[in-house]
């Protein structure tokens, strides 16, 4: 269990931008939801979707507008939306403070897991290169987190060499894009994805000896933005 506790791992630092809501109870126990923004180094902040137990929220004040510091974990489960499952993903809070001085990684998690699908390697109109990863993140009770990854650069080359079944640890941060989704020939819908940007990556090996692939210094995120291509989740 201590294991399973450690290999997600998520530390936040944002304003709240939505009212509590009440999800869900689970064996006697009240989840609720709202929304925060976690600031990026440039103008752009990412809009975060946070699941916290009624027990954890005791004696804090969630108003909107307010500083936060969330730990936790990334979670994954399905919803059936519009005729079919969709993957959501959640930040599930294990702890919430208030956020009196801000440091200078306002975003940051930790995976440990399993490539589920095989990795897609694709170049920008601009020449960068990326590629998409779908990891599998063991949790307990026999559960798994599946949760969508983004590598650029030296990572995303990298990524071409794994294989489905591959034990990978990376770091990186958690992030939001918009994007539109075409429902019929005279309606578009906005939509977010989630997924997290890969910094660092390593591969674990049986021998205990690991490939370690550095952060691309070069990532532009505004050739990001420019180059992102409509999809859903995953």
């Amino acid at each position: 269990m201590d294991n399973l506790m450690l290999n997600n791992k998520l530390y936040l630092e944002g304003k709240i931008s939505s009212k509590l809501e009440f999800s869900h109870e689970m064996y006697g126990e009240g989840f609720y939801t709202f929304n925060m923004f976690v600031q990026r180094l440039s103008d752009t902040k990412d809009k975060l979707y946070v699941t916290v137990s009624e027990r954890l929220i005791t004696g804090i004040d969630l108003s909107e507008g307010n500083d936060i510091i969330v730990e936790g974990q990334l979670r994954s489960y399905n919803k059936f939306v519009d005729g079919g499952n969709r993957l959501i993903l959640t930040v599930f809070a294990r702890n919430i403070e208030p956020c009196i001085e801000k440091s200078k990684n306002p975003n940051q998690i930790y995976l440990d897991g399993f490539i589920c699908k095989k990795p897609v390697y694709r170049t920008t109109p601009f020449g960068r290169e990326i590629a998409d990863m779908l990891l599998a993140v063991n949790r307990a009770y026999n559960k798994s987190d599946y949760i969508p990854t983004i590598a650029w650069g030296r990572n995303s080359r990298f990524c071409e060499t794994l294989n489905v079944g591959d034990n990978i640890k990376i770091w990186g941060r958690l992030q939001s894009r918009e994007y539109q989704k075409k429902i019929s020939e005279n309606e578009v819908v906005k939509k977010i994805a989630y997924e997290v940007s890969i910094s660092k990556m390593e591969k674990v090996n049986k021998d205990s000896e690991n490939d370690v692939v550095n952060v691309d210094e070069n990532f532009d995120e505004e050739d990001y933005k420019m180059s992102s291509i409509n999809k859903d989740a995953i």
